[in-house]
């Protein structure tokens, strides 16, 4: 049987258009789609094979207050969505709306898994030249702290997904600090390295620094949701300078604009590799279901490619293959030891 995603059809910063044409993609590919919108300007999604338009009316933006949003329009476009999940009529979310509303839907719609603390937002980051296994970042935004045993999940969230979707055979995990030594880092994250050096079920590889991040030491790297986002979007800006001063070289002469051309299919290559939409999104680990949000200025592929990693972790069963490593690892009954003492 084929999985059904919920897609909220509102809230794309390229509009309605690349809500559609993603849509036809994924319907395309196989994928089941009940798409929550705006009934007129999404009309024509109804007319796709395995796709069906719900008429929504409302929709939360930017500008809303996330949770106070959520809980105020439950006929809003993403909040419908959520709901749908949590009902059974779909097997995943997808939003490329705002991120804190998506989240907010997710977590009041689908609840967090049996011991955990905090979802967090995990994003298969695209490196340039790693080959075979995919580098897997979190949190890169859900929670802008983390205490150590919040870390110590992200490490088991992480490890499961990636070795569930990403097919990544006893992926390696690391934590992000200011040095490789033990002791260094906050007391979080020191903290969280002496429970991990023993923790079961997990291959932990100790610290790694920012510079390392981009390499092929780690195939997940956890830290708080405030620092993954503001490493995230360092390497989204990087990427982006520098593909624009290679852009201007290329134009800086007679000379240039040859070796420009005959570099041009490369740098598509390249070009191609870093781009957002490659990767679809970020998936919300630690829910009863599973939620993807799309990156902020995804395009149709990017959305597609959201659609579609959603439909992948629904199933390869990365929500109960989670469940399953917490509970074999003791983290369940570690988190309600530390909500005691907190």
């Amino acid at each position: 049987m084929a999985v059904t995603v919920a897609l909220d059809g509102r809230g794309a910063e390229r509009g309605p258009q690349a809500v559609i044409a993603a849509a036809r993609a994924a319907a395309a590919d196989g994928i089941g789609l009940r798409v929550f919108g705006d009934g007129e300007v999404l009309a024509e999604i109804g007319d796709l094979e395995g796709a069906e338009l719900v008429p929504t009316e409302e929709e939360i933006t930017n500008s809303d207050e996330p949770v106070a949003a959520v809980r105020s329009r439950p006929e809003a476009s993403v909040v419908r969505a959520a709901s749908d999940v949590a009902e059974g009529r779909s097997d995943a979310l997808v939003s490329a709306g705002p991120t804190g509303a998506t989240m907010t839907a997710a977590l009041f719609a689908l609840r967090r898994m049996q011991g955990v603390r905090r979802p967090a937002l995990a994003l298969q980051l695209p490196v340039p030249g790693r080959a075979g296994r995919p580098l897997l970042l979190l949190d890169v935004g859900a929670n802008t702290e983390a205490r150590a045993v919040d870390l110590v999940q992200f490490a088991y969230l992480g490890s499961a997904f990636s070795a569930a979707v990403l097919g990544v055979e006893d992926p390696r995990v690391a934590l992000l600090s200011v040095g490789e030594e033990q002791s260094k880092g906050s007391a979080e994250v020191v903290e969280a390295n002496s429970r991990l050096a023993d923790a079961p079920g997990i291959e932990f590889l100790g610290n790694v620094e920012g510079r390392d991040l981009m390499g092929e030491t780690a195939d997940i790297v956890v830290t708080d949701g405030f620092t993954g986002n503001v490493v995230l979007k360092t390497i989204e800006g990087t990427a982006k300078a520098v593909a624009d001063a290679v852009r201007e070289a290329a134009r800086s002469g007679a000379r240039a604009a040859v070796g420009g051309t005959l570099l041009r299919p490369a740098l598509g290559a390249l070009r191609r590799q870093l781009d957002p939409d490659t990767t679809g999104g970020a998936i919300l680990l630690g829910l009863r279901g599973v939620a993807v949000v799309g990156h902020g200025s995804s395009g149709a592929e990017g959305i597609a490619n959201a659609v579609r990693l959603a439909a992948r972790a629904v199933e390869e069963r990365a929500v109960d293959r989670t469940a399953e490593l917490l509970e074999d690892s003791g983290m369940t009954r570690g988190v309600m030891r530390d909500r005691k003492v907190s």
